[in-house]
């Protein structure tokens, strides 16, 4: 079994909300961080700009990610959201059968 992070960058507490609950509810994440105070800045249409943003971290099987990117994608507001995946290397055993036993299989089908 292959675990994994998928982090995003969300511009509201409230959508950062709604989308760690639709993950976790979903069984799509174990478990979602948010991260709030982060700064970003960056170059959007030619332009660079500056925002205050929450960082979500969820939990993952590196199996379903595209259940996961889907499902993030669809509550997402931005145009063109980060949505990436890192991978867990290695971790405490218990916390990773943790993760697997709060998480679905892959559908196959995503």
């Amino acid at each position: 079994m292959e675990f994994c992070y998928v982090i995003t960058l969300i511009s509201s507490q409230d959508e950062a909300k709604k989308i760690a609950h639709a993950l976790v509810d979903k069984n799509l994440a174990a478990c979602v961080n948010i991260i709030q105070g982060v700064t970003s800045v960056y170059k959007w249409k030619d332009t660079v700009q500056e925002d205050s943003e929450f960082m979500v971290w969820a939990k993952t099987k590196k199996s379903i990610f595209e259940e996961v990117k889907k499902e993030i994608r669809q509550n997402h507001s931005y145009e063109l959201p980060a949505i990436i995946m890192l991978d867990i290397t290695d971790g405490l055993p218990e916390f990773l059968k943790w993760i697997d036993e709060n998480t679905i299989e892959s559908s196959g089908d995503a």
